[in-house]
């Protein structure tokens, strides 16, 4: 029986990925980095540090650099999100958020960013959430299972009783690995290793879901 939706946030309830982008392409052009669109697809569910890692594609730099890069973009990207609102919210999200809730199905985001409270609180669906595990949790990142269990700790329900919302293959990787049922949202190629595949959250119903998982099994 499922008892609990674990949604990742960017791409699958709001599309920040663009803004991740924007904010990885301003330093990019700063620092006379190539980067590209193709190359950020490549960031997708990864950690801040392992996306300058993509970014640098084995250019050396010291520690303090780094850490400088990552502080920049960071601030690029909070200028972006600071203007977000629940228009913001990709077509679909809210209903289905709706639907869990009616259902009891209990909700928690399970995301590798740092910024995902400040992204909840403007996109104001934070009163639909039970639990946030983010980059600020001392965990491996995916494709690792770690966000995913602890946010099944924090509800207090057993990872077989789970259903991961996820747009990156990492991310689906990561559920798999949690021993989690996986919902991918995109084209097949990125989340064919779901068990069930939905172009994005636009006019699913969570009953259909439910169907679509255990067909899956």
């Amino acid at each position: 029986m499922i008892k609990a939706f674990l949604f990742d946030l960017d791409g699958v309830l709001t599309d920040t990925s663009e803004f991740h982008y924007l904010a990885w392409q301003r330093l990019a052009d700063e620092e006379g980095l190539p980067f590209s669109r193709l190359d950020n697809e490549a960031l997708r569910g990864v950690s801040r540090r392992e996306s300058l890692a993509v970014l640098l594609k084995g250019k050396n730099i010291s520690e303090e650099t780094a850490q400088d890069w990552m502080e920049r973009k960071n601030n690029y990207y909070l200028e972006l999100v600071d203007r977000m609102t629940p228009a913001n919210l990709l077509p679909g999200a809210v209903d289905l958020l709706a639907e869990l809730r009616a259902a009891s199905i209990r909700i928690a985001i399970a995301s590798a960013s740092k910024n995902a409270p400040l992204v909840l609180e403007r996109l104001k669906i934070g009163l639909a959430i039970e639990a946030v595990v983010d980059g600020n949790t001392p965990a491996r990142s995916k494709p690792a299972p770690d966000l995913f269990l602890a946010a099944a700790k924090a509800l207090g329900v057993q990872p077989a009783e789970c259903v991961v919302v996820e747009d990156a293959a990492v991310g689906i990787a990561a559920g798999n690995a949690a021993g989690m049922q996986t919902l991918g949202l995109g084209p097949v190629e990125r989340v064919g290793a779901a068990g069930l595949v939905l172009p994005s959250l636009e006019g699913a119903r969570l009953e259909e879901i439910l169907a679509g998982l255990k067909s899956a099994v």
